[in-house]
């Protein structure tokens, strides 16, 4: 080691690692990210594993076999599981997000009218913005079969901070336009 202000950051680097990966990092890829040897880097952990130690960190750095996991001290499970209990934010992937966007201008919309204009089905993402309380059931389409039509929910409202349908943004006639030629070329390329 050159001097302190080296080590501190070889130790914030594999602090950072450690954090990000999330799982057990082996010691050779730590190694090879610190660019150091092996040997050299285990005793840079087991330093910084006392250093969390001994200063009553909310964190600690485990060793596990030839590897190393960053997580929390098991002093402050009592603490953690009071969050942990706590109901999930639910993440809305694209697909959710594209299927929410069109019941959103669109409704009420029914799965069938949904899927034409996705162009596959959405059976599973209007299954979950429903379990999510984002979109809701509005009744039934006077048609055969008596479709259900869906729309959005005051949840929606609120997770999106607008006060109504009508503060959602609008979309230009031009990107319009532009929308509905790339759907259709989309479509055109799915079916070739």
């Amino acid at each position: 080691m050159k001097n302190s202000k080296e080590l501190d950051r070889i130790e914030s680097v594999i602090e950072a690692v450690l954090f990000t990966m999330g799982n057990s990092v082996q010691l050779s890829e730590i190694a090879r990210v610190v660019e150091h040897d092996e040997e050299t880097t285990r005793k840079i952990i087991h330093n910084l594993m006392d250093k969390y130690s001994s200063a009553h960190r909310g964190i600690r750095i485990m060793e596990l076999e030839n590897s190393f996991q960053m997580c929390s001290s098991p002093e402050y499970y009592e603490e953690l599981i009071k969050i942990a209990s706590e109901p999930k934010k639910h993440v809305l992937t694209d697909v959710l997000l594209e299927t929410l966007s069109i019941i959103a201008y669109k409704q009420p919309i029914t799965k069938t009218e949904i899927e034409k204009i996705r162009g596959v089905k959405c059976d599973h993402a209007v299954n979950k913005l429903v379990e999510y309380d984002l979109v809701m059931e509005l009744g039934r389409l006077d048609a055969p079969g008596r479709p259900i039509m869906f729309g959005t929910s005051e949840e929606f409202l609120r997770q999106f901070g607008i006060s109504s349908l009508e503060d959602l943004p609008m979309i230009r006639k031009d990107k319009e336009e532009e929308f509905k030629l790339e759907a259709e070329e989309e479509a055109q390329m799915k079916l070739v």
